[in-house]
């Protein structure tokens, strides 16, 4: 169950750096992701990256949650532009209702972001980044979670992923910041 207010806290990414969440100055897109190395959530956060100037201008905050240890993040995080939180323990996965299941990888419309994920992950191997792990931390089945929250803590918009390749689009992030700005308004 998506909660209608986040409570003040502060979370650590990977690398020691303390984010606010809410965020007193800007919107925040919490990302719930799967595991560390997770081939469907790198190429996801790649669509991220390469319109992070587009996000940042939109007044929103990137936040990405991992179900795995910021030991098991970093080597898959280091060249990643994002704040990274590890939540090993799935304690916000719990407070926000993401969830796990069999459908994550069973359901077939995420059998096309799969297979581009796998093409993509081999050639990065190839390149020397690291390969998924064999048996993540966590497991393999979670489901992504997107929620949008105001500076104030009020989740604005949330989308519960029915399958491994189910979250917003940069394009659908974007279009909830007129409403967002509304809903604050």
């Amino acid at each position: 169950m998506t909660p209608a207010t986040v409570s003040a806290r502060t979370l650590v990414t990977v690398t020691g750096v303390d984010v606010p969440v809410p965020d007193p100055d800007r919107l925040v897109h919490l990302q719930f992701r799967r595991f560390a190395g997770c081939p469907v959530c790198n190429l996801h956060l790649r669509s991220i990256v390469n319109r992070r100037a587009d996000i940042e201008a939109a007044g929103i905050r990137e936040l990405v949650l991992f179900h795995s240890s910021a030991d098991a993040l970093r080597p898959y995080t280091s060249d990643l532009p994002l704040d990274v939180v590890p939540d090993p323990g799935r304690v916000l996965y719990r407070e926000f209702g993401v969830e796990s299941g069999p459908r994550a990888l069973l359901d077939p419309r995420g059998w096309p972001a799969i297979a581009r994920a796998v093409v993509r992950e081999l050639q990065a191997v190839r390149g020397g980044r690291p390969a998924p792990p064999a048996r993540p931390e966590g497991g393999r089945l979670g489901l992504p979670a997107d929620f949008l929250v105001a500076s104030d803590g009020r989740v604005l918009a949330a989308k519960h992923g029915a399958h491994v390749d189910d979250q917003w689009s940069v394009d659908e992030l974007l279009a909830l910041v007129p409403n967002a700005a509304r809903d604050l308004a």
